[in-house]
């Protein structure tokens, strides 16, 4: 068995849709970045890329590289979920938190945990997804940004 982690923010910003794990979400600003910067898929695959020890998501989508403006980080996290297999990995289990003063992200939860549990070939109750504010406090409280964090836990196959 082998543990990853993830950690992940990416800040606000105008005329981009707020895509949270792999959901748009309705909200007045999206999040910046060089792909579609959604902060949640880059903290899973961080986290994924950690547990078997391959680097992180800039080694393999460098922001230098025109190839990944704008790219839809579920192909991201697709491509790194075959590096996990082609290892010889399963999924045990993903624990994800977002943190977001804003949008309130509850009624997107269940969608957001069924689309990663898509991405990765997993059954929803292999991935949870938590949603916090921090209570005001920090960027996330001022709202100019959302964070997010990971732990995978994946097992070799038998």
């Amino acid at each position: 068995m082998r543990i990853g982690q993830g950690f992940d923010v990416h800040q606000f910003t105008e005329d981009r849709p707020c895509i949270i794990g792999g959901i748009v979400i309705p909200f007045n600003k999206g999040l910046l970045g060089h792909s579609d910067a959604d902060v949640l898929l880059h903290t899973i695959a961080d986290a994924l890329l950690g547990a078997i020890g391959e680097g992180d998501i800039g080694k393999h989508f460098p922001d230098t590289d025109p190839t990944y403006k704008d790219a839809d980080s579920t192909k991201l996290l697709t491509h790194v979920w075959h590096l996990v297999q082609a290892k010889g990995y399963h999924l045990v289990n993903l624990d994800c938190t977002v943190m977001a003063q804003l949008p309130k992200l509850s009624p997107y939860i269940d969608a957001i945990r069924k689309n990663i549990g898509g991405i990765l070939g997993v059954t929803v109750d292999q991935v949870n997804v938590k949603a916090t504010t921090t209570e005001k406090l920090g960027f996330v409280g001022r709202e100019e940004g959302i964070a997010a964090q990971a732990v995978v836990l994946i097992e070799k196959e038998s």
